[in-house]
C-alpha cells in the first residue's frame, strides 16, 4: 500500500493551508479526509466547493443524507459511512432512516425510498439510466433539477469515497462510534 500523508496545517502545501483553516472553521476540526486531500490543494478545494454546492440544492436535510449515505454504502466507504452517520444525526435525520441506509434496506417513506433507489441505480449504472427509471423518480415528486442534483452529490462522493479507499483514511474520533462494514452479499 502507498502511504498517504495526513497533513496538518504545518505540513500542508502552502496553497492548501487556507483550505485546512476553512475546514477547521466549518467542522471544529480538520477531518482526516481533508488532511489527505490537501496533498492536492486543487482536489480539496474542488471537494469543499462541491460539498457546499450540494448543500445549497433544493433537497431537504434528510434528502441530502439519503443521497450521501446511499452512495457511501454502495461504494463501501469505511470512512464516509461513519462520518455521514454523525452528520445525519447532527442534521436531525430520523434514526430509522439512517439505519435503513446503513443496512441497505428500504426506507419507510416512499418518496425517500424513490430517492434512494434512483441514487443507487445512478451509481450502479454509471448514469446509463432507462427512461422508466427517471420517470419513476419524477413520478415520486422529484424534478429534473433533482436528477441533476443527485449527479452533483455523486460527484462529491466519488472524490471522497475513492480517496478514502486509496489512502485508507482513519475514521475521525468523533465518528468511530458509528463504525460500519459493508454487509456480505449472499451468493446467487
Amino acid at each position: 500500500m502507498v502511504d498517504f500523508t495526513l497533513h496538518s496545517p504545518e505540513t500542508a502545501p502552502e496553497a492548501g493551508k487556507p483550505l485546512l483553516d476553512a475546514s477547521q472553521k466549518a467542522f471544529g476540526m480538520i477531518p482526516g479526509l481533508h488532511r489527505v486531500l490537501v496533498e492536492s490543494p486543487e482536489t480539496l478545494e474542488a471537494y469543499q466547493h462541491l460539498h457546499r454546492l450540494f448543500q445549497e440544492t433544493s433537497f431537504t436535510p434528510t434528502e441530502l443524507n439519503v443521497v450521501w449515505l446511499t452512495i457511501n454504502v454502495e461504494h463501501a466507504c469505511h470512512y464516509c459511512v461513519p462520518a455521514h452517520t454523525g452528520i445525519a444525526k447532527r442534521m436531525n435525520v430520523d434514526d430509522a432512516v439512517i439505519e435503513a441506509l446503513r443496512n441497505e434496506t428500504p426506507l419507510p417513506d416512499p418518496k425517500l425510498e424513490a430517492l434512494r433507489t434512483f441514487t443507487l441505480a445512478l451509481v450502479r449504472q454509471r448514469g446509463e439510466m432507462e427512461d422508466a427509471q427517471v420517470q419513476t423518480f419524477l413520478d415520486a415528486g422529484f424534478t429534473r433539477k433533482n436528477v441533476l442534483e443527485v449527479v452533483l452529490g455523486l460527484s462529491q462522493k466519488v472524490i471522497s469515497n475513492y480517496v478514502n479507499h486509496l489512502a485508507e483514511t482513519p475514521v475521525d474520533t468523533p465518528f468511530q462510534k458509528f463504525a460500519w462494514e459493508k454487509r456480505a452479499t449472499e451468493a446467487a
